[in-house]
């Protein structure tokens, strides 16, 4: 049950609105989240902004398979439903992948350095290794691009929190245990 108002359209903030409508339109519905995160207009316009620039980070796959392994070790259930939709209908990703992105890994070795590095920044509050630092490196990421990742984890630990706390209604189809889905 949502800690927090749902927002119906006449009730967002005028200075959320404009954003509120792009996600909706691009989307096709309004997602829970967003119709509650839109009550702080600074908030949110923050965030959506941050997604905006960050959406030009690495690749789809990459940026989806880091938002699984951040929203896994997070424990945000609701994220873990929106990116195994997004992985799966717009990255493309198989099950398979998905699960395994949850699980802080990928097939594709450069990918898999790069989840790898993410959930070593989460779990370790961004105290990683130099021999962390060197494997993302060697895999061909280049100094800007391992501060994109930061960024990203940054960014899902966000919405993460954010629904952790509130708790929206899940509004994409369900997920299972990293092991299924």
């Amino acid at each position: 049950m949502s800690r927090t108002a749902v927002l119906t359209p006449e009730q967002v903030p005028a200075e959320s609105k404009p954003t509120l409508d792009a996600f909706t339109k691009n989307i096709g519905f309004t997602p829970n989240m967003m119709a509650s995160f839109a009550q702080s207009p600074i908030a949110f316009n923050s965030w959506a902004t941050l997604l905006g620039s960050m959406s030009k980070a690495l690749d789809v796959k990459t940026r989806d398979s880091i938002g699984l392994a951040v929203s896994e070790v997070n424990g945000c259930n609701y994220c873990l439903t929106v990116h195994s939709f997004t992985a799966e209908h717009m990255a493309k990703l198989p099950t398979d992948e998905i699960i395994l992105a949850r699980k802080g890994h990928a097939t594709d070795p450069k990918r898999d350095a790069a989840v790898q590095f993410a959930r070593k920044v989460i779990e370790t509050r961004g105290q990683v290794t130099d021999t962390d630092l060197k494997a993302v490196r060697d895999a061909g990421y280049t100094d800007a691009n391992v501060m994109e990742i930061i960024a990203l984890v940054a960014m899902y630990s966000l919405t993460n929190y954010f629904n952790n706390v509130f708790d929206p209604e899940k509004d994409f189809p369900a997920v299972t245990a990293a092991g299924s889905i």
